[in-house]
């Protein structure tokens, strides 16, 4: 199954890319890439997107395992039945939750290191990148392809 691969791939990712932003922007902090507009910057947030909930680790932690949980049985029970663009963004998605969940529950914030400064962005990640692609994949997927699943 492609979709495995995928979320392997995702996860994988962004494992590799939290461990460079630890190792390389942790000690020096911010990294200019396009000075005011995009820097790499070490951050960690103990919330889920734009620090809601922070400090609720474990809470958010467990919810990306019963999120991950939740897409994996959707996704064996109808992956004969979705369209690719929909599977394609639940694999995403998948990816995403697991390796945001992974921070979470072995260091009790996740790792953030994407900073668009020009917009004054909340400052993200690789998994997040994914979800949010995902998410609007699996949006697409449903509207165009997939609408007997949205009745």
């Amino acid at each position: 199954m492609m979709e495995v691969l995928i979320v392997l791939s995702v996860i994988l990712l962004d494992r590799v890319t939290k461990m460079a932003a630890m190792a390389w922007l942790a000690p020096v902090g911010s990294v200019p890439l396009w000075d005011g507009v995009f820097h790499l910057s070490y951050h960690t947030n103990t919330g889920a997107a734009f620090s809601i909930l922070s400090g609720k680790t474990t809470l958010l932690g467990l919810f990306s395992v019963a999120i991950s949980i939740a897409l994996i049985i959707y996704m064996v029970r109808y992956s004969k039945t979705l369209s690719k663009p929909s599977r394609l963004g639940l694999a995403f998605i998948l990816g995403g939750a697991i390796g945001n969940g992974f921070d979470r529950l072995f260091y009790g914030a996740v790792v953030d290191f994407f900073d668009f400064r020009l917009i004054r962005f909340a400052i993200f990640n690789v998994a997040d990148s994914f979800i949010t692609v995902g998410v609007v994949l699996l949006i697409l997927g449903f509207l165009a392809y997939d609408k007997e699943f949205l009745q």
